[in-house]
């Protein structure tokens, strides 16, 4: 298929009607589904190495004990680190669930202690009730942390819209940069009304 004096494969053209058609509506533009399952019949290889990435690289490079070896440690450890993301992202699309993650970032990541995620919280649940879906209409801020104008958390995610650790990440980035600790933001925001 050409288009525009350049030629592209009939699966890219399948793949990317495929991507477009699985969009959902939204208040926000698309959503699209976190779990997809396609069913392709064809080529035998391909379908093995889409299911089992070690063994196809096994293939390419020849190493029959890939997962001792550099590349093979490669592909393991960033399939653990999506599906740990993966794991952390769903769970902190539910109230209680975006709370826990916020702990364990403000904690590990930050070394704050329990009195700074306690301000967070009643900061966040003032805010947002923690739901990462909140939009205020009226000025346009958005998420869990209600960043105003929205589209800044696209430093840390382009997912922002739908992407629940993204917008914590942004938020306690923006809590640390802009008032030093959690507490002085919670303080700020019982004087003013907003942080």
């Amino acid at each position: 298929m050409t288009i525009k004096g350049k030629t592209i494969g009939i699966w890219s053209v399948v793949a990317a009607m495929l991507f477009l058609t699985s969009a959902l509506p939204s208040a926000y533009g698309l959503e699209f589904p976190m779990t997809s399952q396609i069913e392709i019949e064809g080529d035998t290889t391909a379908i093995a190495a889409a299911i089992n990435p070690i063994d196809s690289a096994a293939a390419l490079y020849g190493s029959i004990e890939l997962a001792a070896t550099p590349v093979g440690a490669m592909f393991s450890s960033d399939l653990a680190l999506v599906s740990a993301i993966s794991v952390q992202v769903e769970m902190a699309r539910t109230q209680a669930g975006a709370r826990k993650v916020a702990q364990v970032i403000l904690t590990q990541e930050y070394g704050f202690d329990q009195s700074q995620y306690s301000c967070l919280n009643s900061l966040w649940t003032r805010e947002s009730h923690w739901n990462y879906k909140a939009h205020n209409y009226r000025s346009g801020a958005h998420g869990i942390a209600q960043a105003l104008p929205a589209e800044k958390m696209s430093v840390v995610g382009t997912d922002w819209r739908t992407n629940p650790v993204t917008q914590i990440r942004w938020g306690i980035r923006y809590i640390t940069m802009r008032y030093d600790t959690p507490c002085k933001a919670w303080s700020h925001f019982k004087r003013a009304n907003y942080y």
